[in-house]
């Protein structure tokens, strides 16, 4: 695969470092869809009593099913009235529909996937399942697409595990072409700045359970994703730079004309690339070694969500790419920050695309050879391609050279003039195991904590330490036996506003965790995903009350300085209680095949 001339050598480096560590996984997988494409259209090969089952309820389509002329797109949806992100998909089949049928083809809604909400469950027991419904939901998608029936797929999903299951499931269906179809983020309500600041306080007791209501209803008020640039909003960038949405579709709100223009595109997009037509892009030729570099370049240019650094490597094993913690903190090195948005800044994601978007973004980091532009995306060669926006013009959908500047550069600044020179997450690694730290929203000043260690088991023990008025002196705050092995590695977020109350106290304090944080999570210093996990038997579990540890986020070291460590003997805990409940009983075996967070803690492969 001969990289881009233009691309920086450190980019170029780990691009092809990448390429040679996965070449025989990756070889095996390209030859495994081709074989699949070559078999031609999937329909041809089913038997006259198959393909009676699948159109049965196809209605005036049943003909042109049978007659197996015309593509037939497969919808995979996460719609469901939870989600305010999901909620509108609702209509969206009806819409993709119409879009076939004016183009001589057909579309089916091939099947659904579970898509929980992690607001819903934050600090919560269902949390518990909430990274295994990643592998839940590529399971699911595969039953969907396992029909066989499906010339095109249209995926429809956006939140935290969503996405990345999605993903995993396209590249399991390599040889079938496929669009991504987001639904855009809610308009915005109170700043995340202000709903922060309302958390805090209702952490120290300054207003009550009903004002904390009042805060938090206003900041979720509608249809859409959550607009600070969490999870969500990551992986909606992350699709917009590895080419699977359309270009500039990603922060286009709901229920606006645009937004079901970009819909309908997307399903007649999804047309044009299949085997029937000359433009046949089968999604595993997307997702290669330099669409997930260019990912990893969005996320540090965006300061996005450290769960991406876990969902990336499980992504790109499914498509037979290994990736490695080295490659995001080598890509960080070089990556400046582009984008300050909540919880990096005060901006949400509207801001972010009102001031240029990602268009005027990927147009900056092509021009400063940090994206590889020489990829295949749904839209067509190459990614110069997405540095164009969507407008209506009399109804028409064009894609237009907006003017290359940033509205706001509080909000959004050209790569010669950034944020910080480097990407916002950080690997740490010492003799406590391997971690990452979201360091773009952490001010320099606590880039680096050195103070005794609270060892504790379970997150709302720390909260009632804080309450006990425990927390006096500057403190490593330890929650370990929180790794997908021991309890499915729920994220601690609502440790945020506790810790948060610390910082702004004058403490230093830091947290380091085998387990996760929300994408929405950063003004605290956590190094996250501590890698083995302590119920392997990993170093934190020999971490004692009062060991003096070092958090470097300079450095990039994670270590405990007491002399005799590595000698000392691993603690248990009792997790009978994480097992059963909830449904929990049901995922032992995710639990039991998860493998390490380095790896993606995936139970699938």
């Amino acid at each position: 695969m001969p990289l881009n001339a233009q691309i920086v050598p450190e980019i170029a480096n780990v691009t092809q470092r990448i390429i040679e560590r996965s070449r025989p996984t990756r070889e095996a997988y390209l030859a495994r869809i081709a074989d699949a494409a070559e078999q031609g259209p999937a329909r041809a090969h089913l038997s006259c009593g198959n393909q009676a089952h699948a159109y049965a309820a196809m209605g005036d389509d049943q003909a042109t099913l049978a007659d197996g002329r015309a593509p037939n797109i497969g919808i995979v949806t996460a719609y469901n009235d939870m989600l305010s992100a999901h909620k509108p998909y609702e209509h969206y089949p009806d819409i993709i529909r119409e879009v076939a049928h004016q183009n001589g083809a057909t579309a089916q809604v091939a099947g659904g996937v579970p898509a929980m909400c992690d607001g819903v469950t934050q600090g919560q027991t269902g949390m518990e399942l909430s990274l295994f419904s990643r592998d839940t939901i590529a399971l699911s998608a595969s039953i969907a697409m396992s029909h066989n029936c499906y010339d095109a797929a249209l995926y429809m999903g956006i939140c935290d595990k969503i996405v990345p299951g999605l993903i995993m499931a396209t590249a399991a269906f390599g040889h079938v072409p496929t669009v991504f179809v987001p639904a855009g983020p809610m308009t915005t309500g109170i700043s995340n700045d202000e709903k922060s600041k309302a958390r805090q306080k209702f952490a120290t007791g300054e207003i009550t359970r009903r004002e904390l209501m009042d805060s938090e209803m206003k900041a979720y008020h509608g249809q859409g994703t959550c607009t600070f640039y969490g999870t969500a909003n990551s992986n909606q960038m992350l699709m917009e730079v590895m080419g699977l949405h359309l270009p500039g579709a990603s922060f286009v709100n709901p229920g606006t004309d645009l937004r079901d223009a970009l819909t309908r595109e997307a399903a007649k997009r999804a047309l044009q690339i299949t085997a029937f037509g000359n433009e046949y892009t089968p999604a595993g030729a997307i997702l290669d070694e330099k669409a997930f570099v260019n990912g990893i370049v969005g996320l540090m240019a965006t300061g996005g969500s450290t769960n991406l650094v876990l969902h990336l490597p499980a992504m790109a094993r499914a498509a037979g790419i290994l990736l490695d913690l080295e490659d995001f903190s080598e890509i960080s090195d070089v990556v400046p920050l582009l984008a300050k948005v909540y919880p990096n800044g005060l901006a949400d994601v509207n801001h972010f695309h009102a001031a240029g978007g990602l268009s005027y973004l990927i147009g900056e980091l092509l021009d400063a050879g940090l994206l590889h532009e020489d990829v295949k995306t749904v839209a067509g060669e190459g990614l110069s391609l997405y540095t164009k926006e969507p407008k209506l013009r009399d109804g028409v959908l064009t894609f237009e050279e907006p003017e290359r500047e940033s509205v706001n550069d509080m909000i959004l600044r050209p790569a010669s003039d950034p944020f910080q020179k480097s990407g916002g997450l950080k690997e740490l690694r010492g003799n406590l195991g391997r971690g990452v730290m979201k360091v773009s929203a952490v001010k320099p000043e606590h880039h680096v904590v050195e103070a005794k260690a609270r060892i504790f088991h379970d997150q709302h023990d720390v909260k009632k330490a804080f309450q006990a008025g425990e927390f006096t002196e500057d403190t490593v705050v330890v929650v370990r036996f929180q790794g997908p092995r021991a309890n499915g590695m729920p994220e601690l977020h609502s440790l945020t506003p506790t810790l948060a109350v610390l910082q702004d106290r004058g403490l230093k304090v830091a947290l380091v965790t085998d387990g996760r944080m929300s994408g929405a999570s950063g003004k605290v210093p956590a190094c996250i995903h501590v890698s083995p996990e302590a119920v392997t038997g990993g170093p934190i579990a020999k971490l004692k009350d009062g060991d003096l540890v070092r958090v470097d986020a300079i450095s990039g070291t994670l270590e405990v300085l007491e002399e005799g460590f590595e000698a000392r003997e691993t603690v248990t805990a009792d997790l009978s209680a994480n097992k059963v409940g909830m449904g929990r009983e049901l995922f032992e075996t995710f639990r039991q095949n998860a493998g390490p967070a380095t790896e993606g803690a995936c139970s699938l492969f």
